[in-house]
């Protein structure tokens, strides 16, 4: 490859092309090299390599649309392709990289993408159950193994993480993010871009992240997909933007737009977002992709046509256009029609160029290309023991009357339910590379855990859906429901007559993996009816009931909270999801998670966030019985609140103490609260910081996670717990959009969950 870059022979040569790059106003990195390297590519690349640069195609099935590039061999041959997602696999990577390299005529390297969401091909939990562990160890690590499988197959570059906030649990694609919390969010954010990039892209099991949606695509009216956000800018800047600030200051090297409007004008196409925001505003350095056909779609929100929308994002800042070619077949006319100037289509071209550098695939376009990496490094007993680790960890206990669990390994066990005996559904949703024949069922799982005392007698008890609606727009791509041809009512029967045998009834049932994700929302977010029916027919035997819950959402299980003994939410585990869920029912590991969305009672109350702000007539159950903001037939509070999550001991926390209760400028506050395990088992505690700002220049929400500590105590142990407060937890955006603190009262909470809280309140001054 050193002799395809060599026409700069001279220090002088150089330096005029730097300058004459310079001279058009490009924007260059911060790596001299790197400038000097792109700045001799492009001098000798024509007007079509640029563009060809700027256009990014799929090999595969159409995952997110109904495009599939056609002739692509030809195309990357001319220089028409600057990257590929769709393919992996060393062998069938390094094909495609070998015509680049070889038959074009720059012998440029494409970059190879995939939607590595939730682990390649060893599958971790849905992005909302990972983000349930509060342990942000573990939440990195599971990107690095990502990257370490992903690099194997022969991909340098992953659609993720998605960081997008949603509040509405409507939204399908609320399983794909970390829920509703700006600040945790950003945590999270942060430990994957490290994750998968590592300490160098240039390493070859490092992979470059996007991250999406660029911006506030879990925003959306209704909770309908790919539909309209609109926004004040104090409630973007305060709740919504934060977790994707934290991703370029963790070095993320590509960020994806997403298909919503912000401000009127689709993400897209939106010069303030990509440019002045990301770019100006946080000082972003790499580069930006559309979503699948994004630019194609500006047409539909009546924005033009293909030339016009294609010129309008190019300008816009958007430098990769995914598989709606609207780059690669308009630019050049644009650009003789003045629509365009040579200066944008160049530095678009830089900015892929210098990702491409970055990633070290000038100096070895083959560098994650090593086939005997893919029997060493994909799917080892190793990464399938994280998968069950994070799994256990993800988990959270809803309910647990009478310590029903955990289980005893003896006695009858009555399994039943749709998801009990089902590899297809295990691994959630969007997960391309994994293989469901290779994950652990729950039933496999019991058995493997629960030893040889335990009697399991299996009935499945009912389809996931006999809804026909919701069953043929769930499964598409030729996926089909693993549906029984018995009728409803004998599925029940037998899972009835089932149930007398057993001590104990642990049902398994909820959403299937398509029930969540892209183009996966849902007006009614129950348990689908025939699942509820056998539910109801379960709890007349009188019997002990268990529910595993599988969901890619915060679902509405008022019913279910009412009737059933214990609830374990185990969202969609990944590949070792039955010894997870085996290893928590029998008590080998106790749960700690913590929910990051709220659980409402009903979709009326939807959107429903702990981070809420007041109105100035706030319900008060104590106070008359009209005009206040609430409901006639339902309270205002969830079922399960931001932060909630019980454990098979009990934490009890004292007061609140303060280091002071005054302090001025720049001072550290100490707060400080005992937590103690006062039941029979050894647990893990998520301890939360809340700061409340209730005197401010603008309406503040009523309450803000500030920090936490995730701590584990034996029965009978104690420990205090310290958060260090500066000032930077007070600040906020006022009204002119600056973020600032302001002097006042604090009020300092602690506790377990969102709700359940001491406070103390503190005077803070300038």
């Amino acid at each position: 490859m050193k002799k395809l870059f060599s026409s700069v022979k001279t220090p002088l040569l150089l330096l005029l092309i730097m300058s004459f790059y310079n001279a058009m106003g490009q924007k260059k990195g911060d790596d001299p090299k790197m400038n000097a390297f792109v700045s001799s590519l492009m001098s000798r690349m024509t007007l079509d390599e640029k563009i060809g640069q700027l256009n990014l195609v799929t090999g595969g099935r159409p995952t997110t649309g109904s495009v599939v590039n056609k002739g692509i061999e030809e195309s990357i041959k001319k220089g028409d392709i600057g990257g590929m997602f769709g393919i992996w696999g060393a062998d069938k990577v390094k094909e495609v990289q070998d015509i680049a390299v070889k038959s074009s005529r720059l012998h440029i390297p494409m970059i190879f993408g995939l939607d590595v969401i939730h682990g390649h091909e060893t599958v971790f939990p849905i992005p909302l159950g990972v983000s349930a562990t509060w342990d942000m160890g573990l939440i990195e690590q599971s990107a690095r193994i990502a990257a370490k499988e992903a690099t194997a197959e022969g991909l340098n570059w992953v659609f993720s993480p998605m960081v997008d906030i949603a509040r509405d649990p409507r939204w399908g694609r609320i399983s794909e993010g970390a829920g509703e919390d700006p600040w945790l969010g950003s945590q999270i954010a942060k430990a994957m871009v490290k994750g998968y990039q590592g300490s160098n892209m240039m390493n070859p099991d490092a992979v470059m992240a996007c991250v999406k949606h660029f911006a506030l695509y879990g925003g959306a009216e209704a909770g309908r997909e790919y539909n309209t956000v609109d926004m004040s800018l104090i409630k973007m800047y305060q709740d919504y933007l934060p977790p994707y600030k934290a991703a370029v200051d963790a070095g993320a090297g590509s960020f994806m737009s997403s298909f919503n409007t912000i401000n009127g004008i689709p993400a897209t196409g939106n010069r303030w977002l990509l440019t002045k925001l990301l770019r100006d505003q946080w000082g972003f350095k790499g580069f930006v992709v559309s979503d699948y056909t994004a630019v194609n779609e500006l047409t539909n929100h009546g924005l033009g046509d293909l030339q016009t929308v294609s010129a309008l994002a190019l300008k816009a800042g958007l430098d990769m256009d995914m598989v709606g070619e609207g780059f690669l077949t308009t630019l050049k006319k644009s650009l003789k029609e003045g629509k365009v100037t040579q200066q944008e289509i160049d530095q678009a071209c830089r900015r892929v160029l210098e990702a491409k550098y970055k990633l070290g695939l000038f100096n070895n376009p083959y560098k994650s290309i090593d086939p005997s990496r893919e029997d060493k490094d994909v799917l080892t007993p190793e990464n399938r023991a994280f998968s069950r680790k994070i799994a256990e960890h993800s988990f959270v206990l809803l309910k647990n009357n009478n310590q029903v669990l955990p289980l005893k390994k003896s006695g009858t066990i009555a399994l039943v339910g749709p998801l009990a005996d089902n590899h297809s559904e295990m691994l959630g949703t969007w997960v391309v590379a994994g293989d469901p024949k290779k994950s652990v069922s729950v039933r496999e799982g019991i058995k493997n855990v629960a030893g040889n005392d335990v009697n399991v007698l299996y009935a499945k008890g009912s389809n996931i859906t006999d809804d026909s609606l919701l069953n043929a727009r769930s499964y598409f791509f030729g996926m089909k429901q693993d549906k029984d041809s018995r009728t409803p009512q004998q599925m029940i029967d037998e899972a009835v007559e089932t149930a007398k045998k057993a001590d104990v009834v642990v049902a398994v049932v909820g959403e299937s993996a398509n029930m969540s994700g892209e183009s996966s929302s849902r007006s009614d977010i129950n348990i689908p009816e025939s699942q509820r029916d056998l539910l109801k027919a379960l709890v007349l035997t009188g019997k002990p009931l268990v529910i595993v819950l599988f969901n890619g959402r915060p679902l509405t299980l008022v019913w279910e909270n009412k009737h059933a003994d214990a609830i374990l939410d185990a969202w969609a585990p990944g590949t070792e999801a039955g010894n997870a869920i085996a290893d928590v029912l029998f008590g080998n590991y106790n749960p700690a998670g913590k929910i990051t969305a709220t659980f409402p009672q009903s979709v009326g109350q939807i959107p429903i966030y702990y981070n809420h702000k007041n109105t100035g007539r706030p319900f008060d159950p104590a106070g008359p019985a009209k005009f206040k903001s609430d409901y006639i037939d339902i309270s205002n509070d969830p079922l399960f609140p931001f932060g909630y999550g019980l454990s098979y001991t009990t934490f009890n926390y004292g007061e609140v103490k303060l280091s002071k209760t005054r302090l001025k400028g720049n001072e550290t506050l100490k707060a400080t609260v005992k937590v103690t395990n006062t039941g029979k088992y050894a647990g893990e505690e998520v301890v939360q910081l809340y700061i409340s700002d209730p005197v401010a220049s603008i309406s503040r929400s009523v309450k803000e996670l500030k920090g936490y500590q995730k701590i584990s105590l034996q029965p009978g142990e104690s420990r205090l717990v310290t958060f260090d407060i500066t000032t930077g937890a007070l600040k906020f955006y006022n009204d002119q959009l600056v973020y600032d603190w302001e002097p006042g009262q604090f009020i300092i909470q602690v506790g377990t969950n969102s709700s359940d809280i001491h406070s103390a309140s503190v005077q803070w001054l300038k």
